[in-house]
């Protein structure tokens, strides 16, 4: 649509439909999509009802598989109906709504990972301190304190977007409501807020960044150190993982949003997003708890009930 003097309430989200092939991009997503739902919902049924995965580290995997079960059902359902029908409107309030919760879960997720590496530090490093380190009420203050920062950045840009005049436009050549594509509609001078979102994702990216650094550093030293080479090829392994999907999830939630909105480009948008929301979602559950002992004999012990049921 055309520039114009009103602002526009409705918005069209054409991404899938500028992509080459635009049924295998839906495909890969819906497969995706598929994974990350049964591996998250399966992670999170084992650690309520297992009682040998009442520990902080499944505490914390429980946070982190329920953020991505969100983070994925808030994106693809919306995005799986408009392909379909081929209707690609969505309300501002709803895009707005999609932002706030985009934001919330993806804030939290930074945090909650940095948290999850402190838990692995504190285990293999200080092993005798595990106890009073990571004790319930800490456990607790750590997971609201991630959600509560998280709820504040959402918030602060779902209560300044919302009122913002959209008269440039009303396509937003994604297949969901981002953030810095939405603002790019404005008709307003949003430079100095910018400059503040830009400092508020640079504390939610840095600290966390520089706790995950350090805790597996520390965690690599000790294992350099310790005797067993079998052992120490397992954390190795382990730890090299866990740091190829954290860097994924960060390096793509910089490009995102932190990229200078003069260099802004939807294409590689929605390739970082994909990156940055689903991908994570669906390798999370399988980098993080399906490959430990625990949550194996936990999977073992179900299927076990299962078999006797039938």
């Amino acid at each position: 649509m055309g520039e114009g003097n009103t602002s526009w309430t409705v918005f069209l989200l054409v991404g899938l439909q500028h992509q080459r092939s635009p049924m295998v991009f839906f495909g890969v997503i819906l497969f995706m999509f598929i994974v990350a739902l049964i591996g998250n919902s399966l992670l999170l049924f084992l650690i309520k009802t297992d009682s040998g995965l009442q520990t902080p580290m499944y505490f914390f995997l429980s946070q982190l598989a329920f953020m991505d079960l969100c983070q994925v059902l808030s994106i693809v359902p919306q995005m799986a109906v408009n392909f379909l029908t081929q209707s690609y409107s969505i309300s501002l309030y709803g895009c707005v709504v999609q932002i706030s919760v985009i934001l919330l879960l993806g804030g939290a997720e930074c945090l909650i990972l940095a948290t999850m590496s402190y838990d692995r530090y504190v285990a293999i490093c200080r092993p005798l301190q595990y106890p009073v380190l990571m004790r319930s009420k800490i456990c607790n203050i750590m997971s609201v304190a991630a959600w509560f920062w998280s709820s504040v950045q959402a918030l602060t840009c779902s209560l300044y977007v919302l009122p913002l005049p959209y008269c440039k436009s009303n396509v937003i050549n994604h297949y969901m409501c981002d953030y810095p594509a939405l603002v790019q509609l404005s008709c307003s001078d949003n430079s100095a807020f910018n400059k503040v979102i830009y400092f508020g994702d640079f504390l939610v990216f840095l600290i966390p960044i520089s706790v995950i650094l350090a805790s597996y550093i520390a965690i690599l030293l000790q294992v350099l150190r310790a005797h067993s080479s079998g052992s120490s090829h397992k954390a190795l392994g382990t730890c090299l993982s866990h740091l190829c999907v954290v860097g994924i999830f960060y390096v793509t939630a910089i490009l995102t949003y932190m990229t200078p909105a003069a260099s802004y480009s939807a294409q590689r948008a929605m390739i970082h997003t994909v990156f940055f929301t689903i991908a994570p979602a669906m390798m999370n559950p399988f980098i993080y708890s399906l490959r430990n002992r625990d949550v194996l004999a936990a999977l073992r012990k179900l299927f076990a009930r299962c078999t006797m049921c039938q």
